[in-house]
């Protein structure tokens, strides 16, 4: 019997909770009070998403037009296009992001946030993931640091709100200081602060590759940190909203667009994932 694809099993690993919710996400939308948003949406002609502007091909700002830029932002922009309505897009932090989608500052998060079980009990999502990504650790040029296990009892950078906190901790004993966002936790590395910090490998491989100011440092640790399906994310309850949502995620993978948006941003290494996923759905009607 053939294998089954990577992603596949990556999904199949995740906690049963999550397992589940992949599964029967939908299992239950006859039944649930259908939610507003949607309509909402329309009345106003525009959808308001918060999107993750962290530096590299997932989230900039260009200069002069200060436009938000990069894989976060046009996906942002095509979901809007797609439910035939304006973008409004917000920027959030991994601090910030789920009380911004809670408090109703967004209707939608774009914002590298990945699937996991802590999250998927407060939110809701569209099931199927437009990515994976997990964490690698950047550090000094001259750093020893050889495997996840050489981070116990070290100071290690990192987002506030981040799911690499809670391996990092638990499984390799790392003291981790948590920083608003990226950029400040890049900066108190340079700092001296920490031995390591650790972020999505979409960020840190291309700041090391092309970025002239981190030419003295280096991926230290490039096997990826608990890799996990990056979705789209509503409110709890939202099921119309994820459904509607997910309809959309799954034509991007029928018809490529998501490989052609990963290759026209120049994001390397290419997704595996976006491979898999538009294999799996190739096929299927249009939604």
């Amino acid at each position: 019997m053939a294998s089954k694809p990577a992603f596949q099993r990556t999904l199949q690993s995740l906690p049963a909770t999550l397992s589940m919710g992949l599964a029967l996400a939908f299992g239950t939308t006859a039944t649930a009070q259908a939610d507003t948003t949607l309509d909402k949406i329309q009345s106003r002609n525009s959808v308001t998403i918060g999107v993750l502007i962290n530096g590299g091909p997932f989230g900039s700002i260009e200069p002069g037009s200060q436009r938000f830029i990069g894989w976060n932002p046009e996906l942002a922009r095509q979901l809007a296009r797609d439910l035939g309505v304006q973008a409004e897009l917000v920027q959030v932090q991994p601090s910030n992001r789920v009380q911004f989608l809670q408090s109703g500052k967004v209707d939608l998060l774009i914002a590298s946030m990945e699937l996991t079980d802590s999250r998927a009990e407060i939110l809701g999502y569209a099931p199927t993931p437009f990515y994976r990504v997990g964490g690698v650790a950047i550090a000094p040029a001259g750093s020893t640091i050889q495997s996840w296990e050489d981070l116990r009892g070290q100071p290690v950078c990192l987002s506030q709100g981040s799911n690499y906190a809670q391996p990092l901790t638990t499984q390799y004993g790392a003291q981790v200081k948590g920083f608003r966002g990226s950029p400040e936790s890049l900066l108190a590395l340079k700092g001296g602060n920490c031995v390591a910090a650790v972020h999505d490998a979409t960020l840190l491989h291309p700041l090391v590759r092309t970025n002239p100011d981190w030419q003295g440092y280096k991926v230290a640790l490039a096997d990826e940190l608990i890799p996990s399906p990056s979705v789209v994310w509503t409110r709890k309850g939202e099921n119309d909203t994820a459904a509607a949502i997910d309809r959309i995620i799954q034509d991007w993978h029928r018809t490529g667009w998501l490989i052609e948006t990963e290759q026209r941003l120049g994001i390397a290494p290419a997704s595996p994932a976006l491979v898999e996923l538009h294999a799996q759905f190739k096929d299927s009607a249009p939604q």
